[in-house]
């Protein structure tokens, strides 16, 4: 009992993004994906916080 309205939220947010309009700025991804004023080492927040850790380096079990 009182899954209708929950579900019916959820169906409205489904709609919404499916047939919602974006305004992209195509030209702010192109830069944002080059690396644009950033050099391509700034972390995806923008901080450029200096850490060099590997996925490669950690192993959880040694």
């Amino acid at each position: 009992m009182g899954r209708g309205r929950a579900k019916a939220k959820q169906t409205k947010v489904a709609r919404d993004l499916k047939y919602r309009t974006w305004d992209t700025d195509l030209d702010q991804l192109k830069r944002e994906l080059s690396g644009g004023e950033q050099g391509g080492t700034a972390s995806a927040n923008g901080d450029n916080d200096g850490d060099d850790y590997d996925a490669d380096d950690y192993h959880p079990r040694r």
